[in-house]
């Protein structure tokens, strides 16, 4: 049976079982008539092609430029139509099987510009009953930015944690692992404030940095994702796209885009692999192409100029 027959085959039977629609079976087609043509350069045709083929054909589609989402679209038409030839006897197997679908990249995290970020502490500063719950609230904020704790950690602070100097902090994060975190001189001013006041309030002899009347004895994640969505309204930022993590993310940006090594970002931030911080590495391309662009004698930017470098 030639591939074009085989094609018609496998999309009569689509129709006849699942009753796709036509637009439907105009992708199917274009999907398996690309695949096929693909096989067909080689020499070879879906029912002799392996696993090597189709991996082949995927990697074409990556250099071609099509997204992941594309990609695992594409790999789903091919993976039905070769389990339609296992099924029907045409073949005795179906080389899709073990194929894992593209890795999608994963979206970039949101951020805040730097100014943003002031304002959204700021805000912080100005909200509670009294004194003591501003003091802390402007220092909860401002240390999320300062350290890029998760939201978790910082909440979960034992008092211990800040004594000494505070240039430093000790923190117990994900699986037990502990790292040291520096604290800009802004976060330790007001962690001073905050210390002096809570050490006359009610939770004076409270071991976490952050007490509460919770069932844990701290602050909760929820309460602190209030705070920030609170204060974000207040400083009128957009409150559905500002979260504790937010503030994490810009942290790691702003580090990045100041020159900081993603080896140190890795660090600082905890994460145990480098590859979960290599979401941003973003950031280190566009400065790198912003560098090339200023400083290459055949960039845009230098062309008649006459600098050689």
């Amino acid at each position: 049976m030639s591939t074009g027959r085989l094609i018609e085959t496998f999309l009569e039977a689509l129709h006849a079982e699942s009753g796709a629609a036509l637009n439907t079976l105009l992708a199917y087609r274009h999907d398996l008539e690309d695949y096929t043509g693909f096989l067909a350069r080689k020499g070879r045709d879906p029912l002799a092609a392996g696993r090597a083929d189709i991996e082949e054909w995927l990697a074409r589609l990556a250099d071609l430029g099509l997204s992941a989402a594309t990609r695992s679209r594409r790999l789903s038409a091919i993976r039905r139509f070769h389990r339609f030839l296992w099924e029907e006897g045409l073949r005795k197997d179906d080389p899709t099987r073990a194929l894992a679908p593209p890795r999608r990249t994963p979206p970039l995290p949101r951020t805040l510009a730097p100014e943003d970020v002031r304002k959204l502490i700021d805000a912080a500063a100005s909200i509670g009953r009294g004194e003591a719950d501003r003091v802390r609230n402007g220092c909860l904020l401002a240390m999320l930015y300062a350290t890029g704790l998760r939201a978790s950690e910082l909440v979960a602070l034992p008092l211990e944690a800040a004594t000494g100097p505070r240039e430093m902090l000790h923190v117990r994060g994900k699986g037990g692992r502990e790292r040291m975190v520096p604290l800009s001189a802004e976060a330790r001013e007001r962690l001073d404030r905050w210390i002096a006041l809570r050490r006359d309030g009610p939770f004076g002899n409270s071991p976490w940095l952050f007490p509460s009347r919770g069932r844990e004895g701290h602050l909760s994640r929820i309460r602190l994702f209030h705070l920030v969505k609170t204060a974000a309204a207040r400083a009128g930022l957009d409150a559905r796209t500002v979260s504790p993590h937010t503030l994490r993310h810009a942290f790691a940006t702003h580090l990045l885009e100041g020159g900081a090594d993603l080896r140190a970002i890795q660090l600082l931030l905890g994460h145990a692999d480098i590859a979960t911080t290599e979401i941003y590495t973003h950031v280190l391309e566009e400065r790198l192409r912003e560098l090339v662009e200023a400083h290459h004698p055949l960039s845009e930017g230098r062309r008649g100029t006459g600098e050689a470098g």
